[in-house]
């Protein structure tokens, strides 16, 4: 598979000014990230709330600025220049979190489908709809016809969320961002989702970014996997590698806090329980050593990414077994 996007040392902070006397600080919320990805591959960013998900995301689609790093999309480098953008923005497309938040709420669902065609003056009016048809009858969204004339509050939240991925589809893109696509959906149809999402990412061969804090769901769509923590990637590599023999006590962090079905596993001892966090300069050395069980001295120096087999790496001083 040849390399579709690469992003290499991507840096955004923000400034968060302090209330009632509070100091102004600083959060690192993408600190020197650096990952590619290939043609018809699925990579999962995986991580708590905060880990700066969705920052790398609105930073390679340019809806924000990073302070640092280099975006490459197709081996050239993506900038702020008019024909970069919307050589980004028509080739990677986003799925957002919550379906009816994402969508204009008084258009209807035809024109919502038909815009991004509109905004890139692809087609007639004739060739959009039909193109429109087209996209909802890929998502299931049937009868079509009808289907593009009622508004969003008609539809349940499963069919508007298949309606954004019809909009993102619209495009033939090249890559999907997916920024917890299933997570406000019922558990009964989130199944039914990810799992048109991987016939379409197979028929299509489309590069997908699954953005998630949910490993059971990572597993089953994804192919390999960054662990994101304070902005920073701790592990990275095969799906299965990662979560089956996982090598940063984070990652097992995450791994431990799975739900388990079984009543027996809630009795089973758990590899690794996180620390409450002490009061350190969280951004010295390793993000994860106030919280880490495994903290040594050397942790107050910062561990980089390190080989432990093939594609897998860990950035840990004191790898688990």
């Amino acid at each position: 598979m040849d390399e579709i996007l690469k992003v290499e040392h991507l840096k955004k902070y923000f400034t968060k000014k302090g209330m009632f006397g509070k100091k102004s600080s600083t959060v690192r919320a993408t600190d020197d990230v650096s990952f590619s990805i290939k043609k018809g591959e699925v990579f999962v960013l995986a991580g708590e709330s905060g880990s700066g998900k969705s920052t790398i995301a609105k930073l390679i689609l340019k809806s924000i600025e990073s302070d640092s790093g280099k975006i490459y999309f197709e081996g050239n480098e993506i900038d702020c220049k008019k024909e970069n953008l919307a050589k980004i923005r028509m080739n990677c497309q986003m799925i957002h979190q919550d379906p009816y938040d994402s969508i204009n709420p008084r258009m209807k669902i035809g024109d919502i489908v038909s815009e991004p065609l509109e905004i890139h003056n692809i087609g007639n009016k004739e060739e959009r709809k039909r193109r429109v048809t087209e996209v909802l009858q890929e998502v299931k969204l049937e009868p079509a016809g009808d289907i593009a004339k009622r508004y969003p509050h008609m539809l349940s939240g499963g069919q508007r969320q298949r309606a954004v991925l019809a909009r993102a589809l619209a495009l033939k893109p090249k890559v999907i961002i997916a920024d917890e696509p299933v997570s406000m959906l019922d558990v009964s149809i989130r199944a039914e989702m990810l799992e048109l999402m991987h016939d379409l990412q197979e028929k299509y061969d489309i590069s997908f970014i699954y953005i998630t804090h949910d490993l059971a769901t990572a597993r089953y769509f994804g192919q390999r996997i960054g662990i994101l923590y304070m902005g920073k990637i701790v592990e990275i590599g095969p799906i299965d590698q990662v979560l089956d023999s996982p090598k940063h006590p984070y990652t097992q962090a995450l791994i431990d806090a799975i739900s388990e079905p079984d009543p027996e596993n809630l009795h089973r001892e758990r590899k690794i329980r996180i620390n409450e966090p002490i009061d350190i300069d969280v951004y010295q050395g390793c993000r994860f050593r106030a919280r880490c069980p495994y903290a040594i001295e050397k942790c107050i120096s910062e561990p980089q990414l390190e080989k432990i087999n093939e594609e897998h790496y860990s950035a840990c001083f004191v790898k688990l077994d």
